[in-house]
C-alpha cells in the first residue's frame, strides 16, 4: 500500500466520533490528521476536549490526543489538512446536509454516519458487502455538485445492519414479506448507563424515527441505478418494531420472513456459509472473515458474547426455525457502533479507496 490517505473526523468529540478516532489511530491505509467539532471544543487539544467524556476502553489514542480541534464549519481549515473526512456531527438534518455538500464541493469527500443524505437519490447508502456497485452513482453526484473529486457516501441506519446482511444471500428465493423486532443498545442513542441511569433495569418500546428507517432503508440498499439515481426496490414489504434495551453495545433482531420460493433449511444455511462480499474478496483491512456466522446452539448469538465478532464488523445469526405465520424465523446480531456506525463507514472508505474514488489530493 502506498502512503496513507489523510483522514479527518467531523463531530470527533461525540460517541461515534470517538469510535472513528479509535479505529483510525492505527489504521493501515488512513492517517488521522484533523479532528473537528462544535465551536465550544474548537481550539482545545483533542484529549482536553473529550476529558471526562471519553467512552471507550483505554486512553485517548496518541495519534489524536494532541491534535487541535477545529470548528467543523471551518471547511477551508479542515480541508487543507485532509484527503477526505468522516462525518458524525450532532446537528439538525438540514444543517448536516448542507455541511456535507459544502465539503464535497470543496473537493473533500465525505463518508458519513449521519442520515441527512440517505435518501438523496445520487448518494450511495452502502453496506459494502451488499451494494458495492452503488458507488457508480458518485459520478452523477459529482456532476450535480460541480465537483471533480468531492462526493458524499453514507452508511445506513444501525438498526438494519444485522438482518439485511442475513436476508441478502437469500434474495434468489424472493423474500416478499418480513417482520422485524430490533432490541437496540443504549450506545445507539449516544448514551452510557452512567449518563442514562433510567435505562438500568428498563425497556423502552420506542426509538424516534427508527422503525421508519428499518422498514425503508433496506429497499434503497437493494435498489438499482437508473439515469444517475438509485431507484428503491419494490420488495420485500417490511414491518418493524424497535425497542431500546439495557445493553451497552449490540443490536439484536428477531426476523420473520416469507418467500416466493421457500428455501429449505439446508439451503439457507449453505447460502449464509458461502456468502462473500467484495470486502472479503479484496481482503480489505476491516473486512470480517467470515462476514456471516451461524450458531447451532439454541442460546446464541448473545449480545455480550458475540457482538465483537470480526472485531465488531461481523454479523452473527442463530435460531433458524420454521414459522407458523411466515416461512422462517431467526435472530441476528451486529455491533451498533462498529459495524452499525463508525466501523461500517471505515469499511466503506476502504472499499471506495480500493475502487479509486478516494485518492490523495
Amino acid at each position: 500500500m502506498s502512503k496513507k490517505l489523510k483522514a479527518g473526523v467531523l463531530g470527533a468529540t461525540g460517541m461515534v466520533g470517538q469510535r472513528f478516532v479509535s479505529l483510525l489511530a492505527e489504521h493501515p491505509w488512513f492517517e488521522i490528521t484533523a479532528v473537528a467539532a462544535s465551536p465550544s471544543s474548537a481550539g482545545k487539544a483533542y484529549k482536553d476536549a473529550v476529558a471526562g467524556r471519553w467512552t471507550l476502553p483505554g486512553a485517548v489514542p496518541a495519534a489524536a490526543a494532541d491534535l487541535t480541534v477545529i470548528d467543523a464549519s471551518d471547511i477551508a481549515a479542515v480541508a487543507s489538512k485532509v484527503d477526505f473526512v468522516f462525518c458524525a456531527v450532532d446537528m439538525d438534518k438540514a444543517a448536516t446536509a448542507k455541511l456535507e455538500e459544502d465539503y464535497a464541493r470543496a473537493e473533500t469527500p465525505v463518508v458519513s454516519n449521519n442520515s441527512a443524505h440517505r435518501w438523496t437519490p445520487d448518494v450511495p447508502m452502502m453496506i459494502p458487502e451488499i451494494n458495492s456497485d452503488h458507488a457508480q452513482v458518485i459520478e452523477a453526484q459529482r456532476r450535480r455538485l460541480g465537483a471533480k473529486r468531492g462526493f458524499i457516501a453514507v452508511k445506513p441506519n444501525c438498526s438494519i445492519q444485522s438482518y439485511v446482511p442475513a436476508i441478502h444471500p437469500l434474495l434468489a428465493y424472493g423474500p416478499r414479506r418480513m417482520a422485524v423486532c430490533t432490541y437496540q443498545a443504549i450506545s445507539g442513542a449516544g448514551k452510557t448507563f452512567e449518563s442514562w441511569p433510567e435505562m438500568v433495569d428498563n425497556v423502552i418500546p420506542f426509538i424516534k424515527g427508527e422503525e421508519e428507517k428499518s422498514e425503508q432503508e433496506p429497499l434503497k440498499i437493494w435498489g438499482t441505478i437508473n439515469d444517475g439515481k438509485i431507484m428503491t426496490a419494490a420488495a420485500p414489504a417490511i414491518t418493524a418494531q424497535c425497542i431500546r434495551v439495557p445493553v451497552s453495545d449490540g443490536h439484536m433482531a428477531a426476523v420473520f420472513v416469507a418467500f416466493d420460493k421457500k428455501p429449505g433449511k439446508d439451503e439457507i444455511l449453505a447460502a449464509w456459509k458461502a456468502y462473500r462480499g467484495r470486502p472479503q474478496e479484496l481482503k480489505l483491512p476491516s473486512a470480517p472473515t467470515p462476514f456471516l456466522h451461524y450458531f447451532e446452539e439454541d442460546n446464541r448469538p448473545q449480545t455480550r458474547l458475540d457482538r465483537d465478532s470480526g472485531q465488531g464488523q461481523g454479523v452473527s445469526i442463530g435460531r433458524l426455525r420454521p414459522d407458523a405465520v411466515f416461512d422462517w424465523r431467526f435472530v441476528a446480531l451486529s455491533h451498533n457502533t462498529v459495524r452499525g456506525a463508525a466501523g461500517g463507514a471505515v469499511l466503506t472508505a476502504e472499499l471506495l479507496k480500493a475502487d479509486g474514488y478516494l485518492t490523495s489530493k
